[in-house]
């Protein structure tokens, strides 16, 4: 079985080429994989707010959107 050697340089442009190629052809696949990332960071910064603030009640945040409980 013979080795294939692919310097550097080259594997970089590859590797580059590749990327663009998923980007294009497959639009949706980037743009979900894109929007799932930004909901997590949201969910992070939202936990870690939270982890600082004081609890508050059911029966208030049900008054804050004017419904009963």
């Amino acid at each position: 079985m013979s080795d294939i050697t692919i310097d550097d340089i080259k594997l970089k442009q590859l590797l580059k080429s590749a990327i663009v190629e998923l980007i294009q052809e497959r639009k949706e696949i980037v743009y979900d994989l894109l929007a799932e990332i930004i909901e997590d960071i949201g969910l992070e910064k939202a936990i870690q707010e939270c982890e600082n603030t004081e609890p508050v009640s059911r029966e208030a945040i049900f008054k804050i959107l004017g419904r009963k409980e």
